[in-house]
């Protein structure tokens, strides 16, 4: 595989522009503090950025699309809040020595990912460099009543517990500035509204970034009695975990594969058009996100959606062309029934199966009746009507004739709200591109 750098987008390059004008002032800020530095210094600085540059070599897989790097995040809030790891030496680092430090390895480590052909994700690890930067700023830099919160640890002999506290308090902060960061962007990429993107950045990290806050502190703690063998000492237990992390994503990632291997089944036994699947799961999961969906149910609605016409393997003769749009009623019921069936025996898959079973319920039963009906079942709905319709094309005839079809059914099948998120979906796909049909990534 060759090496390749996440496109970036106008949201991106305005996070990275932020983490580098933090970066840059920080140079400008410590350069007479950089000539001073004793060997002492220079010791601690030196241990702390290979830690981070390791760290951003070694990643890990996140749940949904991202890597993020904790071995290098927990060595940076460390290093953020240290303070006697320089024990002998005139003074403590400065912050903007501190930030200008981290954004050295934080390169190294990407130039090592990146020459070994893996991607690096500039975004991540520019918020990530953010919320450092204020860590250290509110630990070594912020006046609190006249002093800062590293001069006033050095006056606490008694009470190590408060210091603690105070650093998990530091710490926190910083990464929440990071998930904030992420949230916003993550919301404007995916076109969700912003609270929905900060809260699923929010609710992603939270396991992960508690153990990482912690792994700072005790970092920084430890260095008083330890020295520098704090750092190695204890990422070691977060390496270990990791290690479990990534068992346990592994097996979600073959999960998912099982998933999309069974999506395809229809399309190899000649049901369905080549990548039909895929294709109304991708314009589901854009459709979700207009919506403001919370992760979970997107997950939910893209494994329903890439298995929404596994009904069809029971049939004797497929549908021509594999449009379920265009068969009879209780055709589509059957079908819709069958696939939730054979999910159902899974085991796993109950809430897909549900999911599966009421897609083809006619949005008028809400409106009408006051049938509970799932957003995702609606939304799977749409989605497949749209590329029954197009037949995957993206020619803006077939869009139009398409959209002019499901315009149609408009509040007796298909639900006004989600036909209203596929036309800014498909507005939005034309105006970056022309994927009008469910093309491109998500």
């Amino acid at each position: 595989m060759s090496p390749r750098l996440v496109r970036q987008q106008p949201v991106s390059r305005a996070v990275i522009g932020l983490a580098g004008g933090v970066a840059g002032l920080s140079l400008l800020w410590s350069l007479d503090d950089l000539t001073r530095l004793g060997e002492t210094h220079l010791l601690a600085v030196g241990v702390f950025m290979g830690a981070i540059a390791l760290g951003e070599v070694v990643r890990v897989a996140g749940f949904l699309r991202r890597k993020s790097a904790p071995l290098s995040t927990a060595a940076a809030m460390g290093f953020a809040m240290t303070s006697e790891a320089t024990v002998g030496a005139s003074g403590h680092l400065p912050s903007s020595v501190i930030v200008v430090a981290t954004a050295v390895a934080m390169g190294v480590g990407a130039v090592g990912r990146w020459s070994t052909g893996r991607s690096v994700d500039a975004v991540q690890m520019s918020a990530r460099l953010v919320g450092v930067s204020v860590t250290s700023f509110l630990y070594r830099r912020a006046d609190f009543g006249g002093t800062t919160i590293l001069d006033w640890q050095a006056g606490v002999t008694h009470d190590r517990w408060l210091v603690a506290l105070v650093m998990l308090a530091v710490c926190s902060a910083g990464m929440v500035v990071t998930m904030l960061i992420l949230g916003i962007w993550r919301a404007r990429i995916d076109h969700t509204p912003l609270g929905r993107g900060i809260r699923d950045e929010l609710a992603e990290n939270l396991v992960l970034t508690s153990a990482l806050i912690t792994s700072s502190a005790l970092i920084a703690l430890a260095e008083r009695p330890l020295g520098i063998v704090a750092v190695p000492l204890f990422l070691f237990p977060l390496m270990l975990t990791l290690f479990a992390v990534r068992r346990f994503i592994a097996v979600r990632l073959t999960y998912r594969q099982t998933i999309e291997a069974l999506s395809r089944l229809t399309e190899l036994s000649g049901y369905t058009r080549s990548h039909h699947a895929s294709r109304v799961a991708r314009l589901a999961l854009s459709i979700g996100r207009e919506l403001g969906m919370p992760q979970r149910e997107v997950e939910e609605l893209e494994r329903a959606a890439l298995l929404h016409d596994l009904g069809q393997v029971a049939l004797r003769e497929p549908i021509p062309g594999g449009a379920t749009v265009l068969a009879a009623p209780a055709d589509q019921i059957r079908m819709a029934h069958d696939g939730a069936e054979i999910v159902r025996q899974t085991g796993v898959l109950d809430g897909v199966a549900a999911l599966l079973e009421a897609q083809t319920t006619p949005y008028r039963q809400v409106r009408e009746f006051g049938e509970q009906l799932p957003m995702a079942s609606r939304i799977i709905k749409v989605a497949n009507a749209f590329d029954d319709l197009t037949a995957g094309s993206r020619s803006r005839d077939q869009v139009d004739a398409a959209m002019e079809r499901i315009h149609l059914g408009l509040g007796y099948e298909y639900d006004p709200t989600v036909v209203d998120a596929l036309t800014r979906v498909l507005a939005r796909r034309k105006r970056v591109g022309g994927h009008a049909a469910g093309g491109g990534t998500t």
